[in-house]
């Protein structure tokens, strides 16, 4: 049966990704490719740069793969969020499913550290990596808490675990000069959260119907 959701989490993380692959497509790819001509522009003071595709359908094609394999692992992450929680994803709360991992996974990290440009400054990429991971998951269980649990312990616990990264503070860069406009900048971060919403909500609502159509019953198994 355990196969049966993996497989449902596959499909559902595809189809989403798939469409997710438009998305950037028309609302991302032109922002970045944008921003990549003031990184052009600056000097460079390294000696590769490192691959990427090539312009056209290569980068569109390269994307849209990368999104579904994104998509693919967030709907098996929720698939087994909810067979170690014991509770079910359907197609009825599917889409409430995708917008808790849209919190956990994309609000709550880019409150700290917003979708970035090419080109704009950041701070040390491993301690940016660990603030995420760790906001990832305290959000994520406080969000639990808040689904499992009503007493005023877990609440208080939900709401501790949930603020704590944003006290401690995410990582940020020595300096905030950069090339590429401020509007720019502004206008990436905004349509990325809004396409990760969008991507979430999808890979719940797939994720409900797959499992309704090829692993019904599971919990109860």
């Amino acid at each position: 049966m355990i196969g049966r959701v993996l497989l449902a989490a596959i499909l559902a993380g595809i189809a989403a990704g798939l469409i997710m692959g438009a998305i950037q497509h028309v609302r991302l790819t032109p922002l970045i490719l944008q921003a990549e001509t003031y990184e052009q522009a600056e000097p460079m003071d390294h000696a590769a740069e490192s691959w990427a595709p090539a312009e056209g359908w290569p980068r569109t094609l390269s994307t849209t793969v990368t999104a579904a394999m994104t998509g693919a692992a967030f709907a098996a992450l929720l698939a087994g969020v909810s067979l170690l929680a014991g509770i079910p994803i359907t197609r009825r709360n599917g889409a409430v499913w995708g917008l808790l991992g849209f919190l956990a996974v994309t609000l709550a990290p880019a409150a700290g550290l917003p979708p970035e440009l090419p080109g704009m400054p950041a701070g040390d990429l491993a301690i940016r990596q660990i603030w995420w991971i760790g906001t990832i998951a305290a959000t994520g269980a406080g969000l639990y808490l808040i689904a499992t649990r009503s007493q005023i312990w877990a609440i208080a616990a939900a709401a501790v675990l949930i603020a704590l990264p944003h006290v401690i503070g995410a990582p940020i860069a020595a300096s905030h000069e950069s090339a590429v406009p401020a509007g720019l900048a502004a206008a990436f971060a905004a349509n990325a959260i809004a396409a990760g919403a969008v991507f979430w909500t999808l890979i719940g609502l797939f994720l409900g119907i797959a499992i309704d159509k090829f692993a019904k019953g599971v919990h109860a198994t």
